[in-house]
C-alpha cells in the first residue's frame, strides 16, 4: 500500500494526556494516518477511537510528573514498537485562580501553583528529557509541545496556567537550539478558543466565572463571542490535530524552534 502524503505510516508517536480533549483528537488523527500511537493518561480507562481499525495504539496509564512512571511507559513503547519518532507533550491542567481574592474563595496558593506547574511544565521537561535521549540515540525525532494562546497573551483568572504555557514556549525555543544539531526538531502548537470538550467541567466554569466577576451563563455565552477572532468562529479540535500531524511529518522538516498559533488569528487588539 502506498503511503499517504504525510508518510506517518509505521511512525511511533507518544501522546500524553491523550484520553480526552485535544490529546484524544490528536491521537485519533495520527492513527488515521497510519501511525503507531502510545496514548498516555492518568485515567484508568482506555479511550476509544473512531475509524482507526487495523491501526495500532497502546494505552499506558502514566503520571507525567513521575520519572518512574515515564520510564516504564518509554520502556514499554520501545519493547512494543522498537523506536519513538514523535513525542506530543499535551498533558496539562488549568485551575482558575486570582492573585488577590478578598473573599479568599479562589485565591492562588502554593498548592495550586505547584500542581499546575508540575503537570504543565515539569511534565513537559521530564517527558522531553527521557524521550529526547532515545531520539538522540536514534539520530532523529520530533518533540511537539502543546502551548496555548493564553501563554502568549495572558488570561484573566488563569495566570498560573498562562505562565506555565509561556514557559513551555521558552523551553521549545531553547531545546530547539540544543537538539537541532542532533537531528531532533522541537516545535510548539498554541490553540486558541476551541469547541467544548469534557474538560470544561462545572467546577472549572464556576471558578473561572468567579475570577471574572460574571455568572456561569455569561461565561458560557462568551464562548460564542468571536469579535477578536478574524475567522469569526471557535476552532475545532480536529484543526489542532491536523496541525500536529503535519508537524509530526517530514513535510514539516524545516519547521523548528517556533510555536504555531492555531487560533483563527485571535488577538487582544
Amino acid at each position: 500500500m502506498e503511503n499517504s502524503w504525510l508518510n506517518l505510516e509505521g511512525k511511533t508517536v507518544i501522546v500524553t494526556g491523550g484520553a480526552s480533549g485535544i490529546g484524544h483528537a490528536v491521537a485519533e488523527e495520527l492513527l488515521r494516518n497510519g501511525a503507531n500511537v502510545v496514548v498516555c493518561d492518568k485515567s484508568p480507562t482506555p479511550p476509544e477511537f473512531e475509524d482507526v481499525k487495523g491501526n495500532f495504539f497502546t494505552y499506558a496509564v502514566t503520571d507525567v510528573t513521575s520519572t518512574q512512571s515515564i520510564d516504564a511507559m518509554i520502556q514499554g513503547t520501545l519493547k512494543t514498537y522498537g523506536r519513538i519518532d514523535v513525542l506530543v507533550n499535551n498533558a496539562g491542567i488549568n485551575i482558575p485562580r486570582l492573585l488577590i481574592d478578598e473573599g479568599k474563595r479562589y485565591e492562588l496558593d502554593e498548592a495550586v501553583w505547584d500542581h499546575v506547574m508540575d503537570v504543565n511544565l515539569k511534565g513537559v521537561f521530564l517527558c522531553s528529557q527521557a524521550v529526547g535521549q532515545v531520539m538522540v540515540r536514534q539520530g532523529g525525532g520530533v518533540i511537539i509541545n502543546m502551548s496555548s494562546e493564553a501563554g502568549l497573551e495572558g488570561s484573566e483568572g488563569q495566570s498560573v496556567y498562562a505562565a506555565s504555557k509561556n514557559a513551555v514556549n521558552s523551553l521549545t525555543r531553547s531545546w530547539a537550539k540544543e537538539l537541532g544539531r542532533k537531528g531532533v526538531r522541537v516545535v510548539g502548537v498554541a490553540p486558541g478558543i476551541l469547541e467544548a470538550t469534557g474538560l470544561r467541567t462545572l467546577s472549572y466554569e464556576t471558578a473561572l466565572a468567579y475570577t471574572r466577576g460574571i455568572s456561569i451563563d455569561e461565561l458560557r455565552a462568551s464562548y460564542e463571542k468571536t469579535s477578536t477572532t478574524p475567522l469569526g468562529r471557535s476552532g475545532k479540535l480536529s484543526e489542532v490535530a491536523h496541525a500536529v500531524a503535519f508537524l509530526s511529518s517530514d513535510r514539516a522538516s524545516y519547521i523548528h524552534g517556533v510555536t504555531i498559533n492555531v487560533a483563527g488569528g485571535k488577538t487582544r487588539g
